[in-house]
């Protein structure tokens, strides 16, 4: 499918053409496909890339209606092994898929109906940022992109038609600092766990992900090295939680932190001075006039990614609607809204298209600001001569250590989480 065409004078919508037959439009019979049902489709993802504007201007765009449920990451993945007739599209994270794609709830998709398949991102595609490879521990998108068919239970370790997910955001995630309150430069993940911040250092606390950024505590402060930090063995589980359990009743974490708003908070009230956190995170802590430091550390990132899949039993209308929702997603309008907020976009040559010059220039290639930088919101988040923590896309992405995953011991490590959570 393209892009939305002008409307023709009668008011009719692409979409509708496409349904129609030359006969019917030769006839001038419009009511019948007037009195089509309209198009709502149940996004099904967590509140994180649920965004109002996204939906305004894709109904503007189209006239298709997304109608958001908004549920816990965790939720998201239940929802697609239990319900998957309770959602029409799903925006999921990628580590989720060894749990989803074998029970054939999902379809595959097929690129050959997604305008700009080609054009995604190399980190997807090869699992490489600017011809060289990226760290792929963990649940590298690389692994779990392609599907051996549209009704395939099995992922493809090369390149086919189809794919599990078509990416929507992703990012390289460190540590969120308050260099006003720490006054001193921050280079390791390390520091996490230093007592010198003890009572105002924080952690994420989705099981998955939390451990993985202890992981690259328990490395970087030389007590362990994994094989792969997001596929541990019961022992290495047992060290790290052991590592955490002991900073914890010393008292070193403020918050264990479950959602966006909470770190935010956390960050802004200053009970926090460095943590677990997201790249929006640290920008809307900012856009309150509060200084914020998305922190480069020396060991590098922790990366992780989402995409929209298809229910397999999805089809006719809402299967064209939702293939149609995807191409409009890949062209450059929502990947220039996201981008702007601090995420990376799938198709980078659409969202340039779509920003100004300076703004691709600040978030994109490391270069200082040329002029404010603001969210898509219109609050500054950046003065004129900032430069973006972390640098260009090709420095974060390509300073990948490892990506979120579900280990093969994953009930065996929410159950030590547990114990961390509890101690």
């Amino acid at each position: 499918m393209s892009k939305k065409i002008e409307t023709p004078s009668n008011g009719l919508q692409r979409r509708t053409l496409l349904h129609g037959t030359a006969g019917i439009l030769a006839a001038g019979v419009f009511p019948a496909i007037h009195a089509q049902e309209k198009i709502v489709l149940r996004y099904l993802g967590t509140a994180v890339n649920q965004d109002k504007a996204i939906a305004e201007k894709f109904k503007a765009d189209t006239g298709i209606e997304i109608q958001y449920v908004a549920v816990t990451t965790d939720d998201v993945t239940k929802r697609a092994v239990t319900a998957p007739n309770s959602f029409d599209l799903i925006d999921t994270e990628y580590f989720s898929l060894k749990k989803i794609v074998p029970t054939g709830n999902l379809k595959g998709i097929d690129t050959k109906r997604v305008k700009n398949a080609d054009k995604i991102t190399s980190v997807f595609t090869k699992g490489e940022v600017a011809g060289k490879k990226i760290g792929n521990q963990g649940t590298a998108p690389i692994k779990v992109i392609f599907l051996e068919g549209e009704k395939s239970k099995v992922f493809s370790k090369t390149p086919t038609q189809f794919m599990s997910l078509i990416p929507t955001t992703y990012n390289a995630d460190t540590l969120g600092i308050r260099p006003d309150l720490i006054k001193r430069p921050i280079g390791s993940w390390a520091e996490l766990l230093n007592p010198e911040f003890k009572g105002k250092a924080a952690i994420l606390n989705i099981p998955s992900i939390g451990i993985m950024d202890a992981a690259m505590v328990v490395e970087a402060k030389g007590i362990h090295k994994y094989a792969d930090k997001g596929n541990m063995t019961k022992a290495e589980i047992d060290l790290t939680i052991k590592t955490l359990i002991e900073a914890k009743k010393a008292g070193q974490f403020r918050a264990l932190w479950k959602d966006f708003n909470e770190s935010v908070n956390l960050m802004s009230s200053g009970e926090v001075v460095i943590q677990s956190m997201w790249s929006p995170a640290v920008t809307a802590v900012r856009s309150k006039g509060i200084a914020c430091t998305f922190q480069p550390l020396k060991e590098g990132y922790r990366a992780w990614a989402s995409g929209f899949g298809l229910p397999a039993t999805l089809s006719g209308r809402k299967l064209d609607g939702a293939y149609e929702f995807i191409n409009w997603f890949l062209d450059g309008w929502a990947g220039a809204y996201l981008n702007r907020q601090g995420y990376y976009s799938a198709v980078l040559e659409t969202a340039k298209a779509k920003m100004e010059a300076y703004e691709w220039a600040y978030w994109m290639e490391g270069k200082p600001a040329t002029q404010d930088i603001k969210s898509p919101q219109g609050d500054v988040i950046a003065k004129a001569g900032a430069l973006r923590d972390g640098g260009s896309y090709e420095e974060r992405m390509g300073g990948i250590a490892c990506w979120n995953a579900v280990m093969d011991e994953n009930e065996y490590m929410v159950r030590k989480w547990n114990e961390f959570v509890a101690a």
